[in-house]
């Protein structure tokens, strides 16, 4: 079964982004939450990958990188073990954070029909792939340009 998945940005970096931009996304039954993960920065133009972060489903699961010494207390379950369409239901909603430390947080919703990768992608890709999109996506550090340190609002 594949899912469809869109996936708003709703703000991270003490911005709030409104209206937000998003992706709807193919999310095959292999896929796991870690190539899931990979495949949304990857459309949000995320290119400093070396950040945490995780999905909390509804239920208060909690998974990304399963290291206990990061944060005791978060208890992640392995975002490379557990697939999302097994642990998610059609219509279900979910959060996914990336950089716990600024905080991008984005709104996860399985749309209510199941995909067909090879109608709506033209070809059955080995990684979930963004098939829809719209909206301005933000730098992940507030830069404008090549100069810009992302420090100044002006």
């Amino acid at each position: 079964m594949w899912l469809r998945i869109r996936v708003d940005l709703l703000g991270g970096r003490g911005v709030v982004c409104d209206p937000s931009p998003g992706r709807v996304f193919l999310v095959g039954p292999s896929h796991s939450f870690e190539q899931f993960a990979e495949a949304i920065d990857a459309a949000f133009a995320r290119w400093d990958l070396s950040h945490l972060h995780e999905f909390e489903l509804p239920d208060g699961r909690r998974i990304g990188y399963p290291e206990d010494s990061l944060d005791p207390e978060l208890a992640w379950l392995d975002h490379a073990e557990l697939k999302v369409a097994k642990e998610v239901e059609l219509g279900e909603e979910f959060e996914y954070v990336f950089d716990l430390g600024d905080n991008w947080r984005h709104r996860c919703v399985v749309e209510p029909e199941k995909g067909d990768p090879l109608e709506e992608y033209g070809m059955v890709p080995e990684q979930p792939v963004a098939i829809w999109g719209w909206g301005s996506i933000p730098d992940q550090y507030g830069r404008r340009s090549f100069d810009d340190d992302g420090e100044d609002e002006d």
